[in-house]
């Protein structure tokens, strides 16, 4: 790579926290590998085996949420902290269990669980802290970086766990993942790190009203929709392979568990070698194009696997499945990172991560239980034909839409006036906004306002409608509601210049000289003596 890819490593605490993650990442992976290959000998059943697979995935999809509000919230070093903390204990305990001979499918679902619970508060702190590791303008390349340590790890740990099996014994790579949690904590705990000076005018936002904040902005963002359609789609159809491939390594190949630690690794190397060609093909294919071809890739590789049976073919569909995995996914991460303005980015993508990893635990028990139901091959053909007409009825929805919008705050909303009586909490608020349109313009301006809507919505509104005056035609009114008087205020710190671009849409219909008179009501109630007097 060249020189500007490397310049992360310039700095002390990128360096050390990479190379932390890397081999927590390599541990993780020895554990995927361990774990996929202790449970064809405790329970040979293909639904049982594609649980492993749902049971590492599913606690994304339910904790992602919370863990991204967390990660805005708190001091996201104690975090990570607790987080891995609890992930050693967890590691040390399961591998106690391997090594005593008492472990039971049942008990092996549990800790993976648990483990894939701990990886979901982890990352999107992880992922926020990375910015104040290098300056600003080092940022792409670090984020690159960190794509590369994964793949990295994705090649190094099966190969490695299945050496260690083969030679060992079973218990050696979960205690290797236990280990890695050690070397993580102690980089956390090198790391001086300082909570970032950040002058709040508002106080901070509860974890629930967070987690409504990031689901409705996720809910009225075109752009990152769009991203999850195609991601739960993908995701669903891929995991054919994920989920079954220990059982396929076994039963088809006949094989050890070193061919499924370098089958893995095919793959992730394959990802390694997709990564860095990916540029070039970004000059020629646009978003969707690659999307498309990273899944036609993924769905010819599945094919294979439904009836090969040659060892080497497998390693090397392994390494083109793995170029089209990350074909697709390097490109969906992009198109969600751009979708998202900073005030939202660690709950949209937390958002993004519940779809992702609940398609992928979807996808896995599906197709386990179909393989059981009829065989493996049929589940695997099945697969690679939904993913092939998955793409033709995906790939009208344009990815990376955000990519050349300013989602920048504009802070062009005015303070509103209020009397010394409004606090915070008072509310549900209703603002309402008075326009005047000519006849002639009548069609054009309610075209407009109804695409400010989603705006007001991904700010905070939870109902809006436009209506016009009965008695006078071309007087409109807009209203929107929102929780509390604090919600409006968040509001009007969060809207963005794309958000601006659709309100100046709409006011340039407007006749008067005056701008649009703008009304903010709070939800009025009796006072508590007076309520309890009227009793």
């Amino acid at each position: 790579m060249r020189e500007c890819a490397l310049s992360p490593f310039k700095h002390s605490t990128f360096t050390v926290m990479w190379t932390a993650a890397l081999i927590s990442n390599i541990g993780t992976w020895m554990h995927s590998v361990g774990a996929g290959w202790l449970i064809t000998t405790l329970s040979p059943t293909p639904l049982i085996i594609a649980l492993v697979q749902t049971a590492t995935t599913l606690p994304v999809f339910l904790f992602a949420l919370p863990a991204g509000a967390l990660a805005d919230i708190f001091n996201r070093r104690t975090l990570l902290l607790l987080t891995n903390g609890f992930m050693l204990a967890a590691a040390l305990l399961f591998a106690a269990l391997v090594w005593m001979e008492l472990i039971t499918a049942e008990s092996l679902l549990l800790f993976t669980f648990l483990l894939g619970a701990g990886a979901a508060f982890m990352a999107p702190a992880w992922q926020a802290m990375i910015p104040e590791m290098v300056p600003r303008e080092e940022l792409p390349q670090a984020v690159a970086l960190g794509g590369i340590s994964i793949n990295l790890s994705r090649a190094v740990g099966p190969a490695l766990a299945g050496m260690l099996i083969g030679v060992y014994g079973m218990v050696l790579p979960f205690a290797a993942n236990a280990v890695s949690f050690v070397v993580i904590i102690a980089a956390l705990l090198w790391w001086k790190y300082q909570i970032p000076a950040v002058s709040h005018a508002l106080p901070p936002e509860h974890v629930v009203s967070a987690m409504k904040t990031g689901i409705r902005y996720a809910w009225h963002s075109r752009p990152l929709k769009y991203t999850m359609w195609h991601v739960s789609g993908y995701m669903f159809f891929a995991n054919a392979v994920w989920g079954l491939l220990p059982i396929i390594a076994k039963n088809q190949f006949s094989a050890d568990a070193a061919f499924f630690g370098w089958l893995m690794s095919a793959i992730g190397i394959g990802a390694i070698a997709g990564a860095l060609f990916l540029p070039r093909l970004k000059n020629r294919l646009n978003a969707n194009q690659l999307v498309a071809t990273g899944s036609m890739i993924t769905a010819l590789m599945t094919r294979y696997f439904a009836t090969g049976s040659d060892s080497l073919l497998a390693i090397i569909a392994g390494f083109i499945f793995g170029v089209g995995w990350i074909l697709v996914l390097a490109t969906v991460n992009v198109s969600a990172q751009q979708a998202l303005p900073d005030w939202v980015r660690a709950r949209g993508l937390a958002v993004f991560l519940m779809v992702f990893f609940g398609s992928m635990s979807l996808g896995t028990t599906f197709w386990g239980w179909l393989a059981g139901a009829t065989s493996i091959m049929h589940a695997l053909v099945v697969a690679s034909i939904g993913a092939i007409v998955f793409v033709g009825l995906s790939y009208r929805f344009k990815l990376q839409q955000g990519k050349h919008l300013n989602f920048a705050p504009s802070l062009h909303w005015p303070e509103p006036m209020v009397h010394g009586r409004v606090t915070y909490e008072a509310g549900p608020v209703i603002i309402q906004i008075r326009y005047h349109v000519a006849d002639k313009d009548r069609d054009n301006f309610l075209s407009a306002i109804y695409r400010l809507k989603t705006a007001r919505q991904r700010g905070g509104a939870y109902r809006w409608g436009v209506y016009e005056d009965a008695a006078h035609s071309g007087y409109f009114i807009e209203h929107f509601a929102e929780e509390s008087w604090l919600a409006h205020m968040r509001h009007h710190e969060r809207v963005t210049h794309v958000d601006k671009a659709l309100q100046d849409a709409v006011l340039a219909f407007h006749q008067d000289k005056n701008p649009p008179e703008v009304q903010h009501f709070i939800a009025a109630y009796p006072s508590k003596k007076q309520s309890l007097s009227n009793r």
